[in-house]
């Protein structure tokens, strides 16, 4: 399987991500992110800060998500260029899809600490009134292995 699609296939069982950002200065900034849905080699991912990643996305539109597949140990790499959507019809499209995920993350978070026995404030989510959506389209991947070894994969 190329690693971009093995690399997708994987984080399609992910709800959140780490994204990797830069300014236009080269200043990385890293920060987790809300898995949207993958449409192909398409990510949307959601943004509920209006902060460093969306500055940083407005004069570098290049972003990277890391994330690891704890059973073989293999860690991967996602790059792409990023499209901010902020109204319109796609983003109209992705909110009615951000409302189903934000009542199945909360009735699973809410299952989960009643089997744990735990009470937590925090188990319902809200979607704030002001968000973005970025659309990461994937240009190259690469896979780390457990022994080190790395492989690379590019879109034209």
């Amino acid at each position: 399987m190329k690693i971009i699609k093995k690399a997708i296939t994987f984080l399609q069982a992910s709800e959140f991500v780490v994204v990797a950002t830069a300014d236009k200065e080269g200043k990385p900034n890293c920060a987790p992110k809300l898995l949207l849905k993958i449409d192909g080699e398409v990510i949307y991912f959601i943004d509920y800060s209006i902060g460093r990643t969306f500055r940083n996305l407005r004069v570098n539109p290049q972003i990277s998500l890391s994330f690891m597949d704890i059973h073989s140990l293999s860690g991967y790499r996602l790059s792409g260029s990023v499209e901010i959507i902020e109204n319109g019809e796609v983003y109209d499209e992705c909110l009615k899809e951000l409302r189903v995920k934000e009542i199945d993350l909360s009735v699973e978070r809410i299952v989960k600490g009643v089997q744990n026995g735990k009470v937590h404030k925090y188990f319902e989510s809200e979607i704030p009134e002001r968000f973005l959506i970025y659309k990461v389209k994937i240009e190259d991947g690469c896979e780390i292995t457990p022994r080190g070894l790395i492989r690379r994969e590019r879109r034209a």
